[in-house]
């Protein structure tokens, strides 16, 4: 038998996004996997019939869902496209994945908490969205789990890269921009690198211990900080002149609410996978390395 037909495939929704890119970089490392990169226009994962003819087709072993609809201020006015991509579409992939005895490993978010704890998210505490968008992606989750018994949910937060749209970038531009800034100062959690994100799915993938392990998992980059000591820190390594000025949330309004607490306890994917896991300000910098 052929190399190329012992390879394990891994399929990769929403590949053209943060976290799908990041796992576009890293694939070459990975060459006893074959990768299919998939967008919402190569594999409309909220058509069953599709999804459903594409498993069959490919062969999938493992499903990395990287897909969602993430306009969390727009999901307030948008209920059904949120709910569409982050709940229907989690349930047709995670039902194909059951019946081609595939892994899915699905991501999910800190917006399934209200924000109201004083300590870090434990993957056991109580769900309690505040938004629509975080509605969405817990019923996602749930479903995920009922369809496909075997699933991994990675929990994650404040996610950027040096790939599409994100609070890193959009700092970064406005400080070019303007002479002076504001930002919330009293919604506290922790950032992640979509790069280190990507890392530790494939570590999860490639060390076949996944299968064994199934649940809900949270993952972030180490450490504490909120928005504002965010855009402090940016502002430093990068090197920018620009002010940064603390205001609280009430002063900036937003449709949807956000979780003032979303720091996210990641010890138990630390001691079931045996992965480490980078201060964020470390892979802060990291990362404006690359975009400079």
């Amino acid at each position: 038998m052929s190399l190329k037909a012992d390879l394990q495939t891994i399929l990769v929704t929403g590949a053209n996004g943060q976290l799908g890119s990041e796992l576009r970089v890293i694939a070459a490392k990975y060459p006893l996997f074959k990768f299919l990169f998939t967008d919402k226009i190569s594999l409309r994962i909220e058509d069953e019939e599709e999804v459903k003819k594409y498993f069959t087709e490919h062969s999938v072993n493992y499903c990395i869902n990287c897909a969602a609809y993430t306009a969390v201020d727009k999901a307030e006015s948008e209920k059904e496209s949120a709910f569409l991509i982050n709940t229907t579409a989690v349930a047709i992939l995670a039902r194909a994945c059951d019946q081609h005895n595939a892994q899915l490993l699905h991501v999910s978010t800190d917006y399934v908490f209200d924000g109201t704890a004083t300590k870090p998210y434990k993957e056991t505490d109580s769900t309690n969205p505040v938004s629509i968008y975080g509605q969405s992606k817990l019923q996602g989750e749930e479903l995920a789990i009922k369809f496909s018994p075997s699933a991994i949910i990675i929990r994650t937060a404040w996610v950027y890269a040096s790939f599409g749209n994100n609070f890193v970038k959009t700092m970064l531009r406005l400080m070019k921009e303007k002479e002076s800034i504001n930002v919330v100062s009293d919604q506290f959690g922790c950032p992640t690198y979509a790069a280190d994100l990507a890392a530790v799915i494939m570590h999860i993938v490639a060390s076949g211990k996944g299968k064994q392990h199934p649940g809900i998992y949270h993952y972030s980059n180490a450490g504490i900080t909120n928005w504002y000591e965010f855009a402090v820190a940016i502002k430093k390594i990068s090197g920018n002149s620009c002010i940064v000025n603390p205001i609280t949330t009430a002063q900036y309004p937003t449709a949807a609410k956000r979780p003032a607490w979303s720091v996210l306890d990641t010890t138990k994917i630390k001691e079931t996978f045996a992965v480490a896991v980078p201060a964020w300000q470390d892979s802060l910098e990291q990362c404006l390395q690359l975009l400079k």
